[in-house]
């Protein structure tokens, strides 16, 4: 994120509306941040926006319970319709059926309201780290889930070494510099590695990059 980055922000609730524009200015300095309250003048939001000059669309966050629909609906919209904008969830449900809806609709980060305000800027935060902002119980859950699901095939998808470490290290949280430092090699070089993993693994995000970690047991 950047001063000149555009938020989208889908919230029906004042209080909540307050509580989370001020977080994303503490953690992203600058930024534009659009306050709407449903999914129709979201959309409608979408199909007129024309940023001020020097400003880009980069971030929605987005409720789940609107008045007039799911917030996976819009996410799955965003999705297609601007493939490079980072939508996250803001929302009091953290139950598999929401946190696996919207994750499957496009979502890359999922953060529970009843934490305290410094802590959703931690995790907003994350974003320009290119690492997915979740809340500790979401992350616990995506790893429970996959840990107690038996998988009765072995992926066909080979890894060399150096791929397998790099999506080990990534899975910790590591920024290609870190890893790149940690393996002795040059972030361009950890760069191209990260490339043919997302190419081979069919996956474009941090949290599906962790999500294949513990699936192969290397988190």
């Amino acid at each position: 994120m950047t001063p000149q980055s555009v938020c989208l922000l889908v919230e029906d609730q004042t209080p909540n509306q307050v509580r989370m524009t001020h977080a994303l200015t503490a953690a992203f300095p600058g930024i534009r941040v659009v306050v709407v309250g449903s999914l129709k003048e979201a959309r409608r939001w979408l199909c007129d926006e024309k940023p001020r000059t020097g400003h880009v669309f980069e971030l929605a966050v987005i409720d789940l319970g609107l008045p007039d629909g799911s917030g996976v609906d819009l996410i799955s919209d965003i999705a297609k319709s601007h493939p490079g904008v980072t939508c996250v969830v803001s929302s009091i449900y953290d139950d598999d059926v929401h946190l696996f809806d919207a994750l499957s609709a496009g979502a890359r980060g999922y953060l529970v309201k009843n934490q305290e305000p410094e802590m959703i800027v931690h995790y907003l935060q994350r974003i320009s780290q290119g690492e997915p902002p979740l809340s500790p119980s979401v992350a616990m859950r995506l790893l429970k889930h996959f840990r107690t699901h038996t998988v009765t095939e072995q992926p066909d998808i080979h890894l060399t070494g150096r791929e397998t470490e790099t999506l080990a290290l990534l899975a910790r949280g590591l920024t290609i510099a870190e890893v790149a430092r940690h393996l002795l090699l040059s972030p361009p070089t950890v760069a191209g590695y990260v490339r043919t993993i997302y190419q081979k693994l069919n996956i474009s995000t941090r949290a599906e990059a962790t999500l294949q970690a513990v699936k192969r047991g290397l988190a």
